[in-house]
């Protein structure tokens, strides 16, 4: 399709009380740096319906979302079975634009057999021969994943807001209230990746530093064992661990209003970002170059000051350093990152 197809008073006449899909059905933080896209339709586009299609256990960071009609869920452990679900409710729905925000073969295989007037997706998806239109996703441009993501909308949304947005209920802040009735600091110790992971030394190091504080450990119930460690090896009076307690939102909300939010290049670094809370972002093994870094106002990249040969070496992390020394966590001053 020519650029006429794509021009934004065409635009505007084609989705007038219509609806748009965007899929990505990756992990947490990438449905938060698809928020953006939410955010600028819907300022362009006030009377459109936007659908989310994400995958199965994330569906609570859209919860009441003000913004989005309605959420999608597929769930990936039934593997083809739900697959193939999917596919039919998206083409029941008829779309007039579905956008493709993940890169890999079964997103694209949907938003390929959605039946959208316009499918508009990232060169990298295996199937992006299929879209009406293919962005480039460059990974070394050094374009924040909001920009990279906005592009897909370029041809509408001009300088589009960039910073991902959750919104939490009053529910959500109402039960973190509670832990809000002296100053405090988050804490986010875990993460998937074993080397975008502060090294449990140098959290206790952190805390030992900052005796006064209140400090709120946050996680899934798979993190506490982490945290009960932390707490045990830094003796501080004032440290709980909030691991399994909160959901996405409610930590959200928790994290607004704290003193500083202390995190990995992980998942609570965007729930950070998404409330623009005071984020210090400690990367290990990834670099803020691949874009992945805090957009809070009042946000700080903590990391190693020396260069190593060997940094970064992945993208998304691994599972132990390939080098045995894990050098770019245990070498971060954090005594220059204490509040």
């Amino acid at each position: 399709m020519g650029e006429k197809f794509f021009a934004p008073t065409y635009f505007r006449i084609l989705v007038a009380l219509k609806k748009i899909l965007i899929i990505q059905t990756a992990f947490i933080g990438d449905v938060i740096l698809a928020t953006p896209l939410i955010e600028n339709l819907k300022d362009e586009f006030p009377s459109v319906q936007i659908d989310f299609l994400l995958r199965k256990g994330n569906e609570a960071l859209l919860e009441d979302h003000p913004k989005v009609n309605h959420v999608l869920i597929w769930n990936k452990k039934e593997k083809y079975k739900s697959l193939f679900q999917i596919i039919k409710r998206v083409r029941k729905e008829k779309y007039d634009v579905v956008l493709c925000v993940q890169r890999f073969f079964n997103a694209g295989l949907i938003t390929a057999l959605s039946g959208a007037k316009m499918k508009i997706g990232f060169d990298k998806n295996p199937l992006s021969f299929s879209f009406t239109k293919k962005v480039k996703h460059d990974i070394e441009s050094g374009k924040h994943e909001c920009e990279r993501n906005l592009e897909l909308i370029a041809q509408w949304v001009k300088d589009g807001k960039r910073r991902p947005r959750l919104y939490p209920l009053p529910k959500h802040f109402q039960k973190v209230k509670a832990f809000q009735n002296t100053p405090y600091i988050c804490m986010a110790p875990a993460s998937v990746w074993f080397t975008k992971q502060l090294a449990k030394e140098k959290w206790i190091e952190l805390i030992k530093q900052m005796p006064q504080h209140q400090i709120y450990l946050l996680g899934a119930p798979s993190d506490e064992a982490l945290c009960k460690e932390i707490i045990t090896a830094s003796k501080h009076e004032k440290i709980q661990s909030l691991c399994g307690q909160l959901n996405l939102l409610e930590c959200a909300a928790l994290m607004e209003q704290a003193m500083m939010n202390y995190v990995n290049d992980s998942a609570p670094m965007h729930l950070a970002s998404s409330m623009n809370a005071s984020t210090t972002a400690f990367f290990c093994s990834t670099v803020k170059e691949f874009g992945f870094y805090p957009l809070a106002d009042n946000s700080i990249v903590a990391e190693i000051e020396d260069k190593l040969d060997c940094r970064p070496c992945g993208l998304h992390g691994l599972k132990a350093c390939p080098k045995g020394h894990f050098n770019c966590a245990h070498r971060i001053n954090t005594s220059k990152f204490v509040v």
